[in-house]
């Protein structure tokens, strides 16, 4: 079982403070370092600095939007930062929502799954080298190859999914899968739905990975790390759009998901996290001591079929949150 970190969605100080939570995380023994790409800076600039700051942890985008570049762009781009990291790049994609690909970068929010598997297909296509060549419903493409040499290794490529068909969909077409949002129990179901489409496509299942990103909060202090954790999980349920809403639902709390969704821009937001229920919390993230903390996510990495635990963080962690958090969930 592999330990990676997944470096803060929220804004932090600067370029260098997230090279140098790269860089403690490559000293404590993590696997490797992704970084996500919402309205901050973009994940390409920063992963470059990540690799020509570090020696050894590997890096990845988790994840890099699909409609905010066109598919022949994210192989170019996959196959230049396998170049500056030394082979030591993962290529994770999906379509985030309609909130951030309609209301920051003006792009239709059309059919996520099959534009998902255009992608895929396309930037495979370019990171082999080939003369790319695709007829499709959203790509028609023809005549170019990479110009310079295709990367070696070939950068594996993760997506995204939180529901049975992007899950599955990722299973048939990608090397790999990254949840988020899912209790135990759901995260077996969605298990399910992966090993299906793997064999769907007669993948090498074993070769695969499965990378749960699992929001962390670590502090002697143990109703503040859970404060953070509950905070983060109802931002993420009542203000971006359907799709967390929908997982939780999907996961039998249907009624509590749509009383956050419904009360978080209208009613009382001090209400709703301090009424989160705290066994949810624990079915859904890592929130306390470090001892409490460094038991409750060897239980997460006890599930079978998951391949790698990403330590992630509360969008309102400060910085010195978010160093001892990797430090205290440092693999063993």
């Amino acid at each position: 079982m592999k330990r990676d970190v997944f470096l803060p969605v929220a804004a932090q100080p600067s370029v260098q403070t997230l090279v140098e939570q790269a860089q403690r995380a490559e000293r404590l023994g993590y696997d490797r370092a992704w970084l996500p790409e919402t309205w901050g800076r973009d994940a390409v600039t920063v992963l470059t600095s990540i690799a020509h700051g570090t020696e050894e942890i590997g890096i990845g985008t988790s994840i890099m939007p699909i409609y905010s570049r066109s598919a022949a762009l994210i192989g170019q781009t996959a196959a230049t930062l396998q170049e500056v990291s030394g082979g030591r790049f993962r290529l994770g994609l999906g379509p985030s929502g309609p909130i951030v690909i309609e209301n920051w970068h003006g792009e239709d929010f059309a059919n996520p799954l099959r534009y998902t598997r255009e992608t895929v297909d396309v930037a495979k296509q370019v990171l082999a080298g080939e003369r790319v060549s695709y007829d499709g419903e959203y790509y028609d493409l023809d005549g170019f190859r990479l110009r310079c040499e295709p990367p070696e290794p070939t950068p594996a490529i993760d997506a995204a999914g939180m529901g049975p068909k992007a899950v599955e969909l990722a299973g048939r077409f990608a090397d790999g899968w990254h949840a988020l949002m899912l209790t135990r129990e759901g995260i077996r179901d969605r298990l399910a739905d992966f090993d299906r489409g793997s064999e769907m496509g007669d993948r090498d299942r074993g070769s695969q990975e499965v990378t749960l990103s699992l929001t962390c909060c670590v502090d002697e202090d143990r109703e503040r790390a859970r404060r953070l954790v509950k905070q983060h999980i109802c931002f993420y349920v009542g203000g971006m759009g359907t799709f967390y809403r929908d997982a939780l639902a999907r996961q039998g709390y249907e009624e509590l998901a749509h009383e956050i969704h419904d009360n978080w821009n209208d009613g009382d937001r001090d209400r709703l996290v301090a009424e989160f229920p705290e066994d949810l919390l624990d079915e859904l993230a890592v929130a306390g001591t470090p001892e409490e903390c460094r038991d409750r996510i060897a239980t997460f990495e006890a599930i079978d079929g998951l391949t790698v635990a990403s330590v992630s963080f509360p969008r309102a962690a400060e910085p010195e949150d978010i160093d001892r958090t990797i430090e205290a969930l440092a693999p063993e």
